[in-house]
């Protein structure tokens, strides 16, 4: 039997909360809307696109013109009231503006089956052309095989067309398993086994908890969690993968489709997926048919539930509040310097967790680089962008490093054996996790080949690509120009690097000198 689809569809914002906010505190809009309350720089990016915003403007994070993102936050952080933490993000991009939330798909997948029984009628997006990544036979095959919830729209021809489809069976259960890491484990172990777990099952396993062998109530529970996404299969250039903080509230059946994942991603390219950096729902940034993560490479979270929501409205509170400055570019998204791990792990620091540094590759390895890298192709720019890469902190550079050190950190904390002096934030952090988990994602079969664990040094990276750059495989990108007219405050400053890093150049002067006495030395002894 068919129904209509619009008996099973819903409004997008037909849940109770969407990661922390309730879902009443917000309105579906697209980038077009006038006068709606988002500054007009992030309304800019997403034009047609379906997002979530406050209903009342007056709810959406501040921001300073007059001091960078982090000086920001810090300045705010020493007046922060309950209303400042309860301020909304300047959009949430959904996609789409309405849902399925439970169906299956018919065996020829032209319809879906909801909970009562009754076909409907069923299409997915189109591919975007640049997209190596979508569906096709194994797609089919892992969607027929579970249960599916689903963003999309209904078109004219009475169809739900889904863009984003998440497996109802990767929930996260409080009946998940009490297994703490043993004395021969490691996070980055887990990350890195069987090449990263592309084809693995989906996991969850508690890796520590405040109480073990008592009942779980984690029901409405916040949560803060640290997302690792791997490394594409075939793509040379994003050994590196990807990194996101998440946050929201546990439902009793698990599902963390609606918490929010903070993506930083580069603004100024339009991606080949059609990614845009946003605050997005879980389920739209893992599982959206063009730009999922999920589609083109395996994944990693760590998870703390918490007793109070405080910890995690204060770091997602502060995040809004970066977004502003990224999308208005006073903070410019840079793949050594303030990328994805970097802007993340900034924000924590900023609000006083001192998650362990690691230092840089090194200055040495970096010097040698830029003249390398220089002669080699023959630009000193790229020269510089070596150096920066093996002179920027490993926990703001490398994606794993970063989820190493945040989930190692939040072991440590809990079990009491961090021996430095707990901050405000810490301390806060530490009272109120109940359990920490850790999530293993597999890859969604698909068009692309399949991903791999994330590098953890770029010793790491040189391994995993081949020696001769002509070789490498790479994902091209457009470059996306921010409009000059949108600029104010500290984005009209022109941002300024020198193409040879004063390192480089001290070296320089010293081999000059070295050079120089050499000649000396060999002038009087035989001439």
């Amino acid at each position: 039997m068919q129904s209509s689809i619009s008996n099973a569809a819903v409004d997008a914002l037909n849940v109770p909360y969407l990661g922390l906010y309730p879902s009443s505190a917000l309105k579906i809009a697209d980038g077009n809307c006038k006068d709606c309350g988002p500054i007009k720089q992030a309304l800019w990016y997403f034009e047609e696109e379906p997002i979530a915003i406050a209903n009342d403007a007056r709810k959406i994070a501040g921001y300073s013109t007059t001091e960078r993102a982090q000086a920001d936050v810090a300045t705010w952080l020493k007046t922060v009231t309950n209303d400042d933490l309860s301020a909304l993000p300047a959009a949430i991009w959904l996609g789409s503006r309405q849902m399925i939330p439970s169906a299956r798909l018919s065996v020829d997948h032209k319809n879906i089956i909801g909970d009562d029984g009754i076909e409907m009628a069923f299409n997915v997006v189109p591919k975007i052309p640049t997209n190596l990544s979508y569906l096709n036979q194994s797609s089919w095959d892992f969607y027929a095989q579970r249960p599916l919830s689903m963003r999309g729209e209904l078109n004219t021809h009475n169809q739900f067309v889904a863009k984003t489809i998440w497996p109802l069976d990767y929930n996260i259960g409080s009946e998940s398993p009490y297994h703490p890491l043993a004395a021969s484990e490691s996070l980055k172990q887990l990350v890195q086994s069987d090449h990263g777990g592309a084809q693995k099952p989906y996991t969850t396993r508690v890796l520590w908890e405040s109480a073990p062998g008592q009942e779980r109530n984690w029901s409405d529970k916040a949560v803060i969690g640290a997302m690792l996404n791997g490394a594409q299969g075939d793509d040379d250039e994003a050994h590196g993968g990807h990194f996101a903080i998440l946050t929201g509230q546990y439902t009793a059946d698990g599902n963390w489709s609606q918490w929010l994942v903070n993506n930083f991603y580069n603004l100024d390219a339009y991606g080949e997926k059609g990614i845009i950096a946003a605050v997005t729902p879980a389920d739209k940034y893992l599982m959206d048919l063009n730009s999922g993560q999920s589609l083109y490479r395996p994944s990693y979270m760590i998870v703390a539930i918490m007793k109070d929501k405080q910890s995690a409205l204060t770091y997602q509170a502060a995040s809004n509040r970066v977004y502003q400055h990224f999308y208005r570019h006073d903070l410019i998204y840079d793949h050594a310097q303030a990328n994805c791990a970097g802007i993340s792990i900034d924000t924590f620091r900023t609000l006083g967790w001192n998650i362990p540094k690691t230092g840089p590759e090194g200055y040495l390895k970096a010097i040698i680089a830029w003249f390398y890298v220089s002669i080699t192709e023959r630009s000193i720019t790229s020269g510089r962008d070596i150096y920066d890469y093996l002179t920027e902190e490993k926990t703001r550079l490398y994606p794993s490093v970063a989820f190493d050190a945040i989930g190692n950190d939040l072991l440590s904390l809990v079990q009491r054996q961090s021996s430095r002096q707990l901050t405000a934030y810490e301390q806060k952090l530490v009272e109120n996790i109940e359990a920490i988990i850790y999530v293993h994602i597999p890859q969604v079969p698909s068009e692309r080949a399949y991903g791999l664990a994330p590098v953890y040094s770029f010793d790491q990276y040189l391994a995993e690509t081949p020696k001769d750059k002509s070789q490498w495989k790479i994902i091209p990108t457009q470059p996306r120009p921010f409009p000059d007219e949108m600029r104010d405050g500290l984005a009209t400053e022109k941002a300024f690097r020198l193409p040879i890093p004063l390192p480089v150049l001290l070296s320089f002067a010293l081999l000059a000198g070295l050079f120089w006495l050499v000649f000396r030395l060999i002038k009087r002894l035989f001439f």
